[in-house]
Parts: structure tokens; C-alpha cells; sequence
């Protein structure tokens, strides 16, 4: 059985996470919040609970643009040494073009889209996205704050700078809104294996 590392993983709801929803993979959930009871506490530039080499896979959804530009080189190498050598991130992240076009047209303000938290739904604005969800961060959530953002070509470059020799991804239309999702991987691979390796993990 493979395992993945779960980072910012929030409540429990592994069933929601596409491609790793089944039998294949362990999960190990890791978030900085002790109150939704991770495995293990810890932050994504500061992952020395897990040992070198340990996982099959990373995934990160809606967290990395939760910490300072400066910042992401440090939590990508964080990625890289946790993983096997085999091994792939699949990550997720607001795509920050689709918040700017949204901005453009005066809808600063008018809901893109609804997502699960842990009150109920929540309603996300463009403004949500560029800093952060106003409500959480209103009740005493933080950790919800944003601290940078990510068109395509800047994760894929960051990923590219990090070490990850075989990438996939691009911009993903989600709701009404879009998103970025990227597949990473420490080796380098034929583009047709990394397609049919990532395409299971990439939302529908």
C-alpha cells in the first residue's frame, strides 16, 4: 500500500480527495491546526516530524498560498525530502488570474463559488481569494489568512526551481470560478506516463 501525506488537510474528508479515495493509498494527515486532529502537527516549512523519504505522494490543497512568497521555496523543499524517490506532489491553489479577470470587471464583491467548511457552506469572493476568507479570519481562524498567490506559469516555475524534473497541470475550470492543479514529480518521465499517472488525481 502507498502512502500520501495529506498537508492542510482541515477535517477529516479523505473521500473527497480525488484519486487518493481508495484502497491504494494510506493516508497521513498533517495540518497546522491541532483542532482537526491531524497525525501530525506541523507546517508546511516545517515538516521534521516526517522522515525523510517516507511517502509515496504529497498532497496539498488551498494551503500554499497560506504562507509568504519568500516562504514557498522552503515548503516545496519540505515536499521534495519527504518524498521517495519515486515520488509526486498534487497540488491545488486559487488560480490568481481568474480572481485579477474577476477584480477587472468590478466583481470584487459577487460570489464566484460555494465550498465545505467546517460551520457549513461557505461562500467565496474575490476577495476571499486575494486575502483570505473574511468570516474565518473574523471568528479567530488565522490560519485562513492569504499571503501570496499563483498563476500557472509561476507554480509551474517554482515547482521547476524546487527540483521536480517532470510537471503536468495547467488551469482548471472549477465552479464558477477556476482554479491551478499541478502534478510534480521527483523524476523525470516520458510526458505520456506523467499524464496517465496524474490524470486520476485531477478534478473532473
Amino acid at each position: 500500500m502507498k502512502t500520501f501525506l495529506n498537508v492542510g488537510c482541515g477535517p477529516e474528508n479523505r473521500e473527497k480527495i480525488k484519486g487518493f479515495d481508495n484502497d491504494d493509498w494510506k493516508e497521513i494527515r498533517f495540518d497546522i491546526d491541532e483542532n482537526v486532529n491531524p497525525d501530525i502537527v506541523g507546517t508546511l516549512t516545517d515538516m521534521k516530524l516526517v522522515k525523510t523519504g517516507s511517502v509515496d505522494a504529497v498532497h496539498s490543497a488551498y494551503n500554499i498560498d497560506h504562507i509568504y512568497p519568500h516562504e514557498v521555496p522552503v515548503a516545496l523543499k519540505e515536499f521534495y525530502r519527504v518524498l521517495n524517490d519515486d515520488g509526486m506532489v498534487f497540488i491545488r491553489c486559487p488560480d490568481i488570474q481568474t480572481v485579477c479577470e474577476a477584480i477587472v470587471q468590478d466583481k470584487l464583491l459577487e460570489p464566484l463559488y460555494e465550498l465545505p467548511g467546517r460551520k457549513g457552506k461557505i461562500t467565496i469572493y474575490p476577495i476571499d481569494i486575494m486575502f483570505g476568507h473574511r468570516k474565518e479570519i473574523s471568528d479567530g481562524n488565522e490560519y485562513m489568512r492569504k499571503k501570496c498567490g499563483f498563476t500557472y506559469s509561476v507554480l509551474d516555475k517554482v515547482f521547476f526551481e524546487a527540483g521536480f524534473k517532470s510537471r503536468y497541470g495547467g488551469r482548471i475550470p472549477f465552479l464558477n470560478g477556476g482554479e491551478l492543479a499541478l502534478a510534480a514529480f521527483k523524476k523525470e518521465k516520458p510526458e505520456e506516463e506523467i499524464i496517465k499517472i496524474a490524470n486520476p488525481f485531477f478534478p473532473s
